[in-house]
């Protein structure tokens, strides 16, 4: 035998080693199907969803097949658009199937799949595949050559050829693992993953007929609190649907990348309806979803990434001729050079962007990133407890007196802050003086009177307010002492041999302190003051703690 009559003779199996069962979830068999129908220049598709019986069907107005194309396109895994016909449609769209493999989801997915389609003037052709039976074939090591496809029941399309003059339609029954998805839900994913459907107003996708919009993602967009625009990138989501976004800013990246990052006002607003199922920031190439939630790639475990979803578009991965993508066609290869450049980048900006998220909640009075060092922890916590307390006092959504409340509260956010900030300092060092005092076993001889004097003061005013409870957890004479008391006790002792240290500037502090026990918002200058002296007695009760 010649060696020019060799042929090659591949067994069924390849189908499986190429990744017939690579691609895991409904949603993205729907995206190969919809990828397939923009590649054929449909400007619509519609998926018809049979949960009940475990069925659906996608149908688009596609250019279609011929006998020809159904041989040598569909069923020729490998077949690239691209080779055979530049990178662009005929209606000029950037083709987004590249290898031929990704309609092995489409042919896997289900235990029959039945394929029509027909040219614009001709009729239908197509073919059925029965899963059992290829399995079978691929034990058996049956060549492709010698497999054939079944026929299709016709009867199975009849409803969907009602004026369907040009286009493809694929009809799927028995889905692997069942469809368990809500319609809700499958809008949302729609409208969130095949973006180019959106942006190009040409290109149409129902589902059970009706028209997925961006509304789908109003729950979301409602819920966004700030919008970061990479190289100005402009989107009808963005200007139309979030229409609640406090601020929007700019970030500047490689020319080639555009997109954008957003925040959420709480982590649990990511989710996609009630599926525990998170939005998160993607890749998308050429218009179509490559890598969901890629901030996996370059992790900063700080508190704002769990806040942040967005979409960001680098066409760029995808016209060098390289091929960026994985097996399953659901990621990119994390260690392309390419791709490590670019994820180097985006961990600075996203970096930046976590900075401004923490000073964009304080401005907007809500809680920020505990972890971020330009605010001290006990400053952050008192910030948050305003916020706690502030929610409790807002008035109710859509009443008259919700601007003017929401007002007085943001006018009281700063004292709130501070005052209880300085609170607790005052509770912890007064109590902690307490501790010492008590554990020195100085006599309280010298402040008996005024002892007396707030206890019977306690008695009168219990009395007045018909009171029998007891108020004061420990009873004891040391708690009726506030910090001024307590210092003269302290200081004849002079805390074993320490000098008289506290008594200056407790007289200053003793006065603010006053004003800020009786909920006073205090000067800017007192505050000053305030926290001036109680550093330095802080230090002062430190050095007496240490000799205890």
């Amino acid at each position: 035998m010649a060696s020019n009559d060799f042929k090659f003779n591949i067994s069924l199996s390849v189908l499986d080693h190429l990744g017939r069962n690579l691609y895991r979830s409904f949603t993205t068999v729907l995206g190969e199907a919809i990828s397939n129908s923009w590649d054929a220049d449909a400007h619509n598709v519609w998926i018809y969803l049979d949960k009940e019986n475990n069925k659906f069907c996608i149908k688009d107005d596609g250019t279609g097949m011929d006998i020809k194309d159904f041989q040598d396109k569909l069923l020729k895994v490998g077949y690239s658009k691209r080779t055979s016909g530049g990178p662009k449609s005929v209606l000029g769209r950037l083709y987004i199937g590249k290898k031929g493999i990704g309609k092995l989801a489409l042919l896997s997915c289900a235990q029959k799949i039945s394929i029509i389609s027909k040219k614009e003037g001709g009729g239908y052709v197509g073919g059925m595949i029965n899963n059992t039976e290829l399995n079978q074939a691929i034990l058996d090591d049956v060549s492709t050559h010698d497999y054939k496809l079944g026929e299709y029941d016709d009867s199975l399309f009849e409803s969907y050829k009602n004026g369907h003059d040009h286009g493809t339609i694929i009809y799927f029954e028995g889905i692997k693992d069942g469809v368990h998805n809500s319609e809700d839900f499958l809008k949302k994913i729609i409208a969130l993953y095949f973006r180019f459907s959106l942006l190009d107003p040409s290109f149409n996708i129902f589902l059970n007929d009706e028209l997925i919009s961006l509304d789908s993602l109003k729950e979301l967009a409602d819920k966004t609190q700030f919008v970061w625009g990479i190289n100005d990138f402009s989107d009808p989501y963005l200007s139309d649907i979030c229409l609640n976004v406090k601020e929007t800013l700019q970030i500047k990246m490689n020319s080639e990348v555009k997109g954008f990052i957003a925040s959420v006002k709480k982590p649990k607003d990511r989710n996609i309806h009630s599926t525990g199922e998170r939005v998160g920031v993607d890749i998308f190439v050429n218009g179509r979803l490559r890598e969901v939630d890629i901030l996996k790639h370059i992790p900063s475990s700080r508190i704002p990434e769990s806040y942040l979803y967005g979409q960001i578009h680098f066409d760029a991965l995808d016209n060098d001729g390289v091929d960026r993508f994985t097996s399953s066609r659901e990621g990119v290869l994390s260690d392309d050079p390419k791709y490590k450049s670019f994820l180097e980048e985006l961990r600075g900006v996203v970096a930046k962007i976590i900075d401004q998220w923490d000073e964009l909640r304080e401005k907007y009075k809500e809680d920020g990133d505990s972890e971020n060092t330009r605010k001290t922890r006990k400053e952050r916590k008192a910030g948050e407890l305003a916020n706690a307390v502030f929610e409790e006092f807002k008035a109710s959504e859509g009443s008259e007196n919700q601007d003017k409340v929401d007002g007085w509260c943001g006018d009281l956010f700063e004292d709130a802050k501070f005052n209880f900030e300085s609170y607790a300092d005052c509770f912890v060092s007064e109590n902690l003086v307490r501790k010492y005092v008590s554990e020195k076993g100085f006599p309280l001889t010298s402040a008996q009177a005024e002892i007396d004097r707030w206890r019977n003061k306690e008695k009168t005013d219990k009395r007045a307010g018909n009171l029998t409870i007891d108020i004061r957890k420990l009873n004891s004479d040391l708690f009726y002492l506030s910090m001024e008391p307590l210092v003269k006790i302290a200081k004849p002792c002079g805390g074993d041999g320490l000098p008289d240290i506290l008594s200056t500037d407790e007289k200053q502090f003793t006065v603010i302190r006053n004003a800020l026990m009786h909920t006073s918002p205090l000067t800017d200058e007192a505050k000053r003051k305030l926290t001036t002296v109680y550093d330095n007695i802080k230090g002062k009760i430190k050095i007496f703690l240490s000799t205890t």
